[in-house]
């Protein structure tokens, strides 16, 4: 309007371009002129000319008291009067005369229109143009102040309560004088706390009052201007603090992963600060602030968060594209299921055409970010098959194989849903499906892109208990081949169960899987204690001669010495695996010779030489194995009769 009204200069101000839109609708609601509590400090510069009445319209008449109310108001607050001081502040004393100030400037403006419709002299014209650039330049500077000294009110928590607040009663601003009117005059009587209005809502509704007010003047630029400078610093600012900055591609390729990984836990928590508190409390306040102009609103929040926006979701697609490597592949997913959990937020927030180079730019790093974890997870794949166990592990233990792919799995399987979207197109190729034996899913009405995930984790594991029964042979005792095979076995049901991998897998897998354990547990005992068993005659032939007794005995104490002997370096890894195995092995062996060693014991002379183990001797040895401590000689006995049934000293 000022630009299509006045040509004469106004205060000056950074170069921005101006923004425009149409002066609102004179209101016809006669305004009561205001009387200050003081004498103004001001004359009149423009004195009413002496016109016959009958020549002077109603309305002629009715704006030129307008001009002069306008101008007690305005002046009262002209940022050059000697009276004002900085302390000086129209919206934060009494709110009563602020919203009178706003008025005063509408009513400028109507009065305005007028003279122009009326071809009134220039005289009038110019006069009401000085005085719209006092009460402009009033407002820019409360704006100003609102914004600057109120940043704790307007931060992101703040602004989002107090549009909730809004949405759920009548908006409360000083320019909308029919809603305002009751609750500005309850606030600005109030000396105590406010009630149902918190401080930033007044705050927000101060701001928009004045851009409303500047905008339809035709000072859209000033107001603007201000806003941009001053939200723009602050979300710089923000984003500083969060860690945020701008690499090259030749940057992130000299780091090592020890650098890297840091940088990307910053970026995960400052993204998701960024989305779902800056830059959406950004979008909100700017939407209401200059809810008055689409093209306004727009073309502050592009200027103030687009760059920073862009610079946030670039670091990924940089990451995607560096060097790959399986330890990568955790973070990665971690930034392609951040983008992907926010992106209803992104889109929402940067949906002006103006800031579309910012979801283009989130889109980019998704993109690569899935093709980088593909190509990751296809190289683990790779060398799953190709590796090899080429040496066996002291004890019979978990292999470090195990371990690793295991745990790798485990991780991979809390990401199963992104696993789904970045796989979809990318099927299993292998040679042979797997049998239906071996896999089953217990979801059957899961979707196929899940199942194909369902199948490709069940693959993989697959492939890892191949490499773990190729590596049982490299045990030269067949027995510690089997304890190896417990091991490990049971190893990978343990983090099947303990994870997602359960659900992916199936529970018929978890049970064939573990009758397999208790098999590959039952050839161990076999094979390992045979001998010891066999040497002790079933309790139903006892009716031994002292002869054949006596090689009873001697044969048990060879084989169980030589039994213990040899597994005092074994290992089995799960307590409760290894206290199953115990207890079945004290089954098999202690009953039987407990009942030899109670009818033949006092039949020798020396009878340690002979008899070497109480009952509970054996069971203190059985209780000392599957540790993988190593044992420097034979097995000890008692030293005498009378000490046999105490725990013996165990070197092992």
């Amino acid at each position: 309007m000022r630009g299509l009204l006045f040509t004469s200069s106004k205060p000056s101000s950074p170069s921005h371009s101006s923004y425009h839109s149409p002066a609102r609708t004179p209101k016809t609601t006669l305004y009561k002129p205001y009387s200050p509590t003081h004498s103004s400090v001001y004359s009149p510069a423009w004195t009413p000319r002496s016109t016959p009445s009958h020549h002077r319209t109603f309305s002629a008449s009715i704006q030129e008291e307008d001009l002069m109310d306008a101008e007690q108001v305005i002046q009262r607050w002209d940022l050059n009067s000697p009276y004002y001081t900085k302390l000086d502040s129209l919206f934060s004393e009494d709110r009563r005369e602020a919203r009178r100030f706003l008025k005063s400037v509408n009513n400028l403006q109507n009065a305005m229109h007028s003279f122009v419709s009326e071809s009134a002299s220039s005289e009038k014209i110019i006069h009401a143009q000085k005085l719209m650039q006092v009460a402009m330049k009033r407002l820019e500077k409360e704006f100003y102040k609102i914004l600057s000294t109120n940043r704790k009110s307007l931060d992101s928590e703040s602004v989002s309560e107090s549009v909730s607040n809004r949405s759920s009663r009548t908006r409360l601003s000083v320019s909308d004088e029919d809603n305002a009117s009751d609750e500005d005059d309850r606030i600005s009587t109030s000396e105590t706390t406010v009630s149902d209005v918190t401080v930033s809502e007044l705050v927000m509704a101060d701001l928009k009052s004045i851009a409303d007010c500047m905008i339809s003047s035709g000072y859209g630029k000033e107001c603007v201007n201000v806003y941009k400078i001053l939200r723009k610093s602050i979300v710089d600012e923000t984003m500083y603090n969060l860690g945020i900055k701008n690499y090259s591609l030749n940057q992130i390729n000299k780091m090592d992963w020890e650098t890297i990984e840091p940088k990307i836990k910053t970026w995960l928590y400052a993204e998701k600060i960024a989305v779902k508190s800056l830059f959406s409390s950004e979008r909100i306040l700017c939407d209401y602030v200059f809810s008055s102009s689409d093209k306004i609103r727009e073309s502050c929040f592009s200027e103030i968060c687009k760059q920073q926006a862009i610079s946030l979701f670039e670091f990924p697609e940089l990451v995607a594209k560096s060097k790959k490597s399986m330890e990568r592949m955790f973070r990665s997913l971690d930034m392609y299921t951040a983008i992907s959990d926010h992106w209803p937020e992104i889109e929402t927030i940067f949906s002006f055409e103006s800031t579309s180079t910012v979801r283009t730019q989130a889109i980019a790093s998704y993109v690569k970010l899935g093709d980088a974890i593909r190509s990751m997870l296809t190289d683990f794949e790779s060398t799953m098959q190709k590796e090899t166990l080429k040496s066996p592990v002291s004890g019979g233990g978990v292999h470090p194989l195990t371990r690793y792919v295991m745990n790798y799995l485990v991780f991979l399987s809390d990401y199963s849903e992104s696993l789904s979207d970045i796989l979809a197109d990318y099927p299993l190729q292998i040679h042979t499906p797997l049998p239906e034996s071996y896999f089953s899913t217990t979801n059957s009405d899961a979707s196929s892109s899940f199942s194909s995930i369902s199948e490709r984790f069940a693959w993989l594991v697959l492939v890892l208990l191949c490499k773990i029964d190729a590596g049982a042979e490299l045990y030269k005792d067949v027995a510690q081949s089997y304890l190896f095979l417990v091991n490990n076995l049971n190893y990978v049901i343990l983090k099947v169960s303990n994870s997602n991998l359960q659900i992916l897998i199936g529970e018929d897998w978890m049970v064939k899987h573990k009758q397999k354990v208790k098999q590959y547990a039952t050839n161990y005992e076999r094979m390992a204690w045979n001998k010891v068993i066999s040497s002790i005659p079933a309790n139903h032939n006892m009716n031994l001669s002292i002869e054949s007794a006596r090689d009873c005995f001697r044969r048990f104490n060879l084989e169980f010495n030589d039994a213990c002997k040899k597994q005092s370096t074994w290992i089995i890894c799960d307590n409760k695996v290894r206290d199953e195995i115990k207890v079945s092995l004290s089954k098999n062996i202690i009953p039987a010779y407990k009942a030899l060693y109670e009818q033949y014991r006092g039949c020798f002379r020396g009878v340690d030489s002979v008899v070497r183990y109480s009952p509970e001797d054996l069971g203190n040895w059985l209780s000392d194995l599957f540790h993988g401590a190593g044992a420097s000689g034979s097995v000890k006995t008692t030293s005498s009769h009378h000490s046999s049934s105490s725990s013996l000293s165990r070197s092992h």
